[in-house]
């Protein structure tokens, strides 16, 4: 992203000026040039810069004097200073005036060019954190979504953005990531948020019922359907539609629920009357649409129509800093509910959630603190009381060697055994044992019943 930041360079000697006008011009930077204090001063009046890169010792206005205008004029502009008559008193003097970096000449480009990236790194997260903090100023609520992780920051800062919007979200990510969650925010700081917000998991429902359930049907459509019923569409008008794990959905529905998308209209299963909807529809999925469109089992002219604004959920792994909040978060949950005495982890217990992998993410989290906090003996969580997920790495860890597969077994006898331990590890989460074994959740389903595991 070096291309969208301008740099502006300043040094009274010519050469030096001219090679790092090159150099940082090579990095992808848009460079601006001054040969002088006065000038860099100029320059910022003049035009945006994002960072000043400005040697000290310069023959008409110094780079002290001119980093303190600059500052008067824009506080927030990185300035990084550089010298060849380094001294202790210069760099603090330098610094206390609101330098961002110090530098030593001759210069090691190596850390250069590391010392710009941080530097601009750190006021794009600033500006990213200070437009958060004025949306929740503004009324902004997310109180289920916890974490402050640079990632996090940057995702509820766009859901903030796009609450506002009447545009149709993606929400992407693995499962577990929270991505219902993120769901409820964007409705609940949307100009809808005194309409519903209907949720419908696509992969719960089977084919046949899917139209009945979204559209609604009349009296006498199909056998069972005994009075009216009014379809979540309809249940959510004025509201928000949230279309859970959409990549489930049957090709045949697809074309059905494009065609509401486009005429903001639909009719009954069984009925002829046609029914205008008003809905802004949020939509998730923890698979690849981009892949299932290239297949030819999702619809393109649909993935396009869901696709308009897509907000990926980061997983755990990507958030580790946000571990401890959310451990103490979960412990204080499930302490009250199971009316337990547990109060807090100890380092070792922490150490091993924050290195733990967590491929299923926020919900495997708070389920093992669930678990832990159920069976604990004390009012402090141990590394003891996470016993299974010491296992889990050890288990993860294990090759996966001939003895693992016996010769002489049944395929669909190691398939079955399969499907039975991975749903035991994944907690009875259907969505994540799919994930896991690499199928869609509609397999699973297919497969549970194929082997009499569907109870």
């Amino acid at each position: 992203m070096a291309e969208f930041y301008r740099v502006l360079v300043v040094d009274d000697d010519t050469a030096h000026r001219t090679m790092l006008r090159t150099l940082v011009g090579d990095w992808g930077y848009a460079i601006v040039d001054a040969d002088d204090g006065e000038a860099a001063v100029a320059a910022v009046q003049a035009q945006p810069i994002d960072l000043v890169l400005m040697d000290i010792r310069m023959v008409r206005v110094s780079g002290i004097e001119a980093l303190e205008r600059i500052k008067s004029i824009n506080p927030a502009i990185p300035i990084v200073l550089m010298t060849a008559y380094a001294s202790v008193e210069m760099a603090v003097d330098a610094l206390k005036k609101g330098a961002y970096d110090y530098l030593i000449k001759p210069l090691d480009f190596d850390k250069l060019r590391l010392t710009l990236e941080r530097a601009l790194e750190h006021i794009r997260l600033t500006a990213e954190n200070r437009q958060l903090k004025r949306q929740l100023e503004a009324g902004f609520q997310s109180p289920d979504i916890i974490g402050s992780s640079p990632a996090m920051v940057r995702l509820m800062a766009t859901v903030a953005q796009v609450a506002a919007s009447e545009a149709t979200v993606m929400v992407t990510g693995e499962s577990g990531t929270g991505k219902e969650l993120v769901a409820a925010a964007i409705h609940h700081n949307s100009p809808r948020k005194a309409g519903p917000l209907v949720k419908v998991n696509c992969a719960a429902i089977t084919e046949s019922l899917l139209e009945s359930e979204l559209f609604g049907h009349e009296k006498g459509a199909f056998t069972g359907a005994d009075r009216r019923k009014e379809g979540r569409f309809v249940q959510a008008d004025g509201g928000s539609l949230f279309l859970d794990e959409v990549g489930e959905m049957p090709v045949s529905m697809q074309v059905k629920l494009l065609r509401v998308i486009q005429e903001r209209e639909l009719t009954r299963v069984g009925g002829e009357q046609t029914i205008p909807v008003d809905v802004r529809l949020i939509v998730a999925t923890n698979q690849d649409l981009s892949q299932m469109v290239k297949a030819g089992t999702f619809r393109e002219d649909l993935y396009y129509r869901l696709n308009v604004v897509e907000l990926k959920t980061p997983p755990l792994r990507a958030r580790r800093e946000d571990i401890p909040l959310l451990a103490a978060y979960f412990l204080t949950r499930f302490a009250e509910k199971n009316r337990k005495s547990v109060e807090r982890f100890s380092p070792r217990a922490m150490d091993l959630l924050i290195r733990h992998p967590w491929p299923g993410n926020v919900r495997e989290l708070m389920n093992t603190i669930e678990r832990a906090v159920v069976l604990a003996r004390s009012n402090c969580l141990d590394e003891s009381d996470f016993a299974v997920l010491t296992a889990r790495l050890h288990e993860s860890d294990t090759d996966l060697s001939s003895s693992a597969f016996p010769a002489n077994i049944p395929l669909e006898r190691i398939e079955r055994e399969a499907i039975v331990n991975t749903l035991a590890s994944a907690d009875g989460n259907k969505s994540e044992a799919a994930r896991r074994l690499g199928i869609t959740r509609k397999t699973l389903r297919e497969k549970l019943k194929k082997y009499d595991l569907s109870r």
